[in-house]
């Protein structure tokens, strides 16, 4: 049995806690339903919604929208937005340094007693060249940015959600040959290198069930990008899939890798994935929605939390009249939070 998969749901609480899209069309303007947790007062940082230990940054683009959208006089679309807003989302430091990102999210989750969540996605050759292609130019520039990334980390309370995509690029034959063996190399580092802060809990991204169906097909490549070492793995990272397709997949993977646990981002699964367009159903959905907030009490002892890992209202790349991958767009995010059930 993996070294530290075998731990429970609870465990993670108690780490936790420790120490204290629009697609280009306009959106209708009137809300549906109630809009989620109560507001924070203006200048104050948001509050998490019940049930969550994770940071919300008050200085989001959703919180900068909704005090774009309060000073236009749009109070009912301010209100529905608070959906996002005034929930945790992960960060995903970008740039050469590290540093300042990871440092800023660390402050902000230290002073409100919270537990920071991040994304560490600088892979070299990411991404196969697509939307999000880029990525650290070399393996000895990789190091250095986990290395840099784990440091800012110190002590604090986090969660890491490990190069998405890298493992299922692996696996579907997207990433070329002579490139394989140095990411293997990179992300079992990258682990070993995050699990020495103390207060670190590391999920190795494993896709999604819509991607590589036979989950059989995960299990070596996973071991070998160190998920023995690591304290799980994620699913549905920037995907649509519903918790319960999701959930089907992650119980077969964790069986086969002695009961791993595991992840899911719920940030945009609401309305589970977009029927037909196989090829691009990922790449700005219309008509999607928010999924279950970001918690640790999930009721399944393999899945250690939902978390909203994709940015809700940031794009997917240049498809369906999108801006480019990891931009802010706030028609989009309206339509995910008004289609949301809570």
């Amino acid at each position: 049995m993996p070294r530290r998969t075998a731990v429970t749901a609870l465990t993670l609480a108690a780490v936790l806690l420790l120490g204290g899209a629009g697609c280009g069309e306009p959106e209708e303007t009137e809300g549906r339903g109630p809009v989620g947790p109560p507001r924070a007062k203006t200048g104050s940082a948001a509050q998490p919604a019940a049930g969550s230990p994770f940071w919300v940054d008050p200085d989001s683009e959703a919180a900068r929208q909704v005090k774009r959208y309060e000073s236009q006089g749009r109070t009912a679309d301010a209100d529905v937005l608070r959906r996002i807003s005034e929930r945790p989302v992960a960060d995903w430091p970008a740039h050469d340094d590290p540093v300042p990102d990871v440092g800023k999210v660390v402050k902000g989750a230290k002073a409100a007693g919270r537990t920071a969540v991040l994304v560490a996605y600088n892979i070299p050759h990411r991404d196969c060249g697509m939307y999000s292609a880029g990525g650290a130019p070399d393996a000895a520039a990789y190091r250095e940015w986990i290395d840099a990334f784990a440091g800012a980390l110190g002590d604090a309370r986090a969660v890491v959600v490990l190069e998405p995509d890298a493992v299922p690029h692996l696996v579907d034959g997207c990433t070329p040959a002579q490139y394989q063996d140095e990411r293997y190399e990179l992300l079992a580092g990258a682990v070993e290198r995050l699990k020495r802060q103390p207060n670190t809990r590391v999920y190795l991204d494993a896709g999604n069930p819509a991607w590589i169906a036979d989950a059989g097909k995960l299990v070596e490549p996973l071991r070998r990008a160190g998920v023995a070492r690591a304290d799980g793995f994620a699913l549905n990272v920037s995907n649509f899939q519903t918790n319960a397709a999701v959930k089907g997949f992650g119980a077969r993977l964790s069986g086969l890798l002695g009961s791993a646990h595991y992840t899911v981002d719920t940030s945009r699964n609401g309305q589970g994935p977009l029927p037909g367009d196989r090829d691009q159903a990922w790449c700005n959905p219309p008509g999607r929605a928010l999924g279950t907030p970001p918690t640790d009490r999930t009721g399944d002892p393999l899945v250690d939390a939902y978390l909203w890992i994709k940015r809700p209202g940031e794009s997917d790349g240049t498809c369906r009249g999108g801006p480019a991958a990891g931009t802010w767009w706030p028609d989009y995010a309206l339509g995910l939070a008004r289609r949301a059930e809570g």
